[in-house]
């Protein structure tokens, strides 16, 4: 297995057309020779507020405070991804990367230190060797994560943004239209 993509973003190329993953940005939790996992970074459901259903992490929800969709796999399942030190000796964090973990959400927000919070339902996964070989293919981009790209204010563009800050035939993508037939 190539080293762990673990802490990268994966950016959907214009030739991955699955309606899950079309046009998405996916911070890529962990990645080992068993497979991976990570979350959707820009799937808002507008109309799904985290504090209709979590109310004690309201304040600690980055805006826009609602929840995401952050896969296919498990749509039933609520998932925290947080920035902060957490409260590993109480095991309410599992640390990922630079500062980032997965908090429980059924911890009390004050059992934590959490600094900022996205929730999102479900998750997107791929069993051994699966994203590797999707890499491989070029169905995604690979790309460096920063710091504001887990929190963006800003979703809806998140998967032209993050194309447009890469040098060279990567940025290019970013002015890729939806459908080129209409180009």
């Amino acid at each position: 297995m190539p080293n762990s993509l673990a802490g990268k973003l994966l950016v959907a190329s214009p030739k991955l057309t699955d309606p899950n993953f079309s046009r998405t940005v996916i911070y890529l939790c962990e990645h080992n020779a068993d497979g991976a996992f990570g979350l959707v970074l820009n799937r808002p459901l507008l109309d799904v507020d985290v504090a209709q259903h979590l109310p004690e992490w309201r304040t600690l929800a980055a805006e826009p405070g609602v929840v995401f969709a952050g896969g296919p796999v498990e749509p039933s399942v609520a998932i925290g991804l947080a920035r902060g030190t957490g409260a590993i000796e109480r095991g309410h964090w599992t640390p990922l990367t630079r500062g980032l973990g997965m908090v429980n959400l059924r911890t009390a927000p004050h059992e934590t230190a959490v600094d900022e919070l996205r929730v999102f339902i479900g998750y997107s996964g791929w069993g051994a060797g699966q994203l590797d070989g999707e890499v491989k293919g070029e169905d995604w981009f690979v790309i460096e994560s920063e710091p504001h790209d887990v929190f963006t204010t800003d979703p809806a563009h998140a998967w032209r943004d993050v194309l447009r800050r890469q040098r060279g035939k990567l940025a290019m993508f970013a002015f890729h239209p939806v459908d080129p037939t209409v180009n």
